[in-house]
């Protein structure tokens, strides 16, 4: 069977993130999703709910020197910033690691050299990572496609408007935990979806401000940024 998943959303676990996990649920499969990771910031989903129909898998991105970088099928503590504990943490769990958003800030592909042996796949399909470098997604799916390596596609969700935006079409056995692992590392799978918003981008600050207590500084910092992802939307005439 063809599965649609959504490999990469935030919950309101992470700082930035509003949306309660059966509010994530719901709108993955009013969009035709089969499945959905869940991968709050440096916070993993110990206890994983079921939902019959619909796949909801354990994740966690962990902030590293090389990079963000995604854990599938994780439900345990990833305690590290380095990347390559990380990794070791994540294969220990079973997980998937797999690097996401690789080029949002830098087209520098050598740096992230060390790397590639240790992955189990690349996010080719970010709905977020445009936003900065406008062909970030094609530099991913190149360095996945040079390095061999399975493509993975989400979202970045960490508002209800983004829930779908990118997200991975696979072939397997079931709608199991262990049955789409295993057809993810297959490598036959293909990532795609639609940009999203900028303003999104802004709003999950705003809410990243408001769950930390930010100073009024912070605010005025945030009014700039916002300013310039609405006139990225406005002005956003893609490749």
């Amino acid at each position: 069977m063809e599965l649609k998943l959504d490999l990469h959303i935030h919950s309101e676990r992470s700082p930035d993130g509003v949306m309660a996990l059966e509010e994530i649920v719901s709108l993955a499969k009013a969009r035709g999703l089969d499945g959905a990771a869940v991968c709050d910031h440096d916070l993993a989903l110990a206890d994983p709910p079921e939902f019959g129909d619909f796949l909801l898998i354990p994740g966690i991105e962990v902030s590293t020197q090389l990079g963000h970088l995604l854990g599938l099928f994780v439900t345990g503590p990833v305690d590290t910033r380095d990347f390559f504990q990380a990794v070791e943490i994540i294969h220990s769990q079973g997980g998937l690691a797999v690097l996401a958003h690789p080029f949002e800030h830098s087209r520098d592909g050598a740096r992230l050299a060390p790397a590639v042996p240790l992955l189990d796949g690349i996010e080719v399909w970010n709905s977020r990572a445009d936003r900065k470098l406008h062909d970030a997604n094609r530099l991913a799916a190149s360095f996945a496609q040079v390095c061999r390596l399975p493509a993975f596609g989400g979202s970045d969700a960490h508002r209800p408007q983004e829930v779908g935006n990118g997200y991975t079409c696979v072939e397997a056995d079931a709608l199991t935990a262990q049955a789409v692992k295993t057809a993810l590392l297959s490598g036959r799978a293909r990532a795609q979806g639609t940009r999203s918003r900028a303003w999104y981008a802004a709003r999950s600050q705003l809410t990243k401000r408001r769950k930390t207590g930010a100073k009024p500084l912070s605010y005025v910092k945030w009014a700039a940024f916002a300013a310039k992802c609405c006139a990225q939307d406005i002005f956003w005439r893609g490749d």
